[in-house]
């Protein structure tokens, strides 16, 4: 072989001995890979866990959150029964009084009827009384 031809298989020869070892390299990298422990499994255990946490967390909020709309709504339907009772027991109360003051007025009317002679009428009643009263005096 003529150095012309070592010059030129040369870089050939450089260029092979760089492509086997990246070659080997590549061998060694991809055997360590595939003999390593696989996390993926646990990643994935750990992430379905944050998931199921997840949603229990939001299921747990929005139960929450309905618990207290009907509890609010609940509270206000009592306070309105509570405000009509109130009423209510306002205008027996009222109407008590009404039917308490009419029985006055028809007392006080039933009294001033029942008299024979209304008050101001009083003193010419008492001179009737003295004038039959003396009549009945002298016929005896």
């Amino acid at each position: 072989m003529s150095l012309r031809d070592r010059i030129e298989d040369a870089p050939d020869a450089a260029l092979e001995q760089a492509l086997k070892n990246f070659r080997s390299s590549v061998h060694a990298w991809s055997e360590a890979a595939y003999s390593r422990p696989r996390t993926a499994v646990s990643v994935v255990r750990h992430r379905s866990w944050r998931l199921a946490a997840s949603c229990a967390l939001g299921c747990a909020l929005v139960a929450g959150s309905v618990t207290g709309v009907v509890h609010e709504r609940h509270h206000r339907q009592e306070m309105a029964m509570a405000a009509a009772r109130a009423a209510e027991h306002e205008r027996q109360v009222a109407a008590e009084r009404a039917r308490v003051e009419d029985e006055d007025l028809l007392a006080t009317v039933d009294s001033d009827v029942s008299r024979e002679v209304p008050s101001a009428l009083e003193p010419l009643a008492q001179l009737m009384v003295e004038d039959e009263a003396k009549v009945s005096n002298t016929s005896k």
